[in-house]
């Protein structure tokens, strides 16, 4: 009997991975479907073991649009010659992503990107996202602040320097960077750049106008972003009817 219910542990881990890798892959997909990708460059990343450290991630230097499920990397956060091996992954994306799956458990599923409008918020001497309509209410008082930008993240400071940014938020405007999201699942991190993007581009077109925002007052703006965390279920259906274009255009993704 032990043996037999060591077969179906096994049996269900392997099953949980290959979701996991899944999942995962159509975020890429989905990123160059929304236009977030940047060349060969940013990451994604997903955790698969219960304290986090064990986390999938793109492989170094291959476009969004390529990713397979069977490509992504398996890494554990404390292997301190991840960076030596023949398949090490991006510098960068070892010291984002590592640092953050080794110290917050709670950050399952992690993705970086350099997206259009988030960036260019992220370019303001005030990178915040203020409260102007409903997307951008959503993130009231929930989105971390950096502002201490220090070059391209390629060190063990640097990527400590970040999990303290982020602490227990799910959101990081990256001061001349870009933006950051870290979420307990992908349907949830999906969901949560789709909002963060559009509420920047609404940002950005209120900025262009030049006239004075009509921010909300903090009690609405909160009453606001706490209506959305009674949406919650929609997250996953939003992630999972993108998964169902991406079917219909291209299944690769899954190999």
């Amino acid at each position: 009997m032990a043996v037999l219910s060591t077969i179906k542990t096994g049996a269900r881990s392997m099953a949980a991975e290959r979701q996991a890798r899944i999942d995962l892959a159509a975020a890429f997909r989905l990123a160059v479907l929304n236009n977030w990708h940047e060349s060969v460059a940013n990451h994604f990343s997903l955790a698969v073991s219960d304290d986090g450290k064990t986390f999938l991630m793109n492989p170094k230097w291959v476009h969004f649009s390529n990713i397979r499920a069977s490509d992504l990397l398996l890494l554990h956060a404390d292997d301190r010659v991840a960076l030596q091996r023949p398949n090490a992954p991006d510098p960068s994306a070892w010291c984002i992503h590592g640092a953050i799956h080794s110290a917050l458990p709670q950050a399952r599923c992690i993705l970086h990107v350099h997206s259009p409008y988030a960036t260019a918020i992220c370019a303001l001497a005030d990178p915040a996202i203020k409260p102007v309509e409903q997307n951008t209410a959503r993130f009231f008082n929930r989105v971390a602040i950096d502002l201490n930008y220090g070059g391209i993240a390629d060190n063990d400071a640097e990527g400590a320097r970040l999990v303290c940014a982020l602490g227990d938020k799910s959101v990081m405007m990256m001061g001349n960077h870009g933006v950051l999201i870290a979420a307990p699942s992908v349907a949830e991190a999906y969901d949560t750049l789709y909002y963060v993007e559009r509420a920047c581009q609404t940002l950005v077109l209120a900025y262009s106008t030049g006239r004075p925002l009509n921010v909300m007052p903090d009690a609405l703006a909160e009453q606001t972003a706490r209506g959305w965390e009674e949406y919650k279920d929609s997250m996953f259906a939003h992630f999972g009817q993108m998964k169902r274009v991406l079917d219909r255009q291209d299944r690769t993704y899954a190999d």
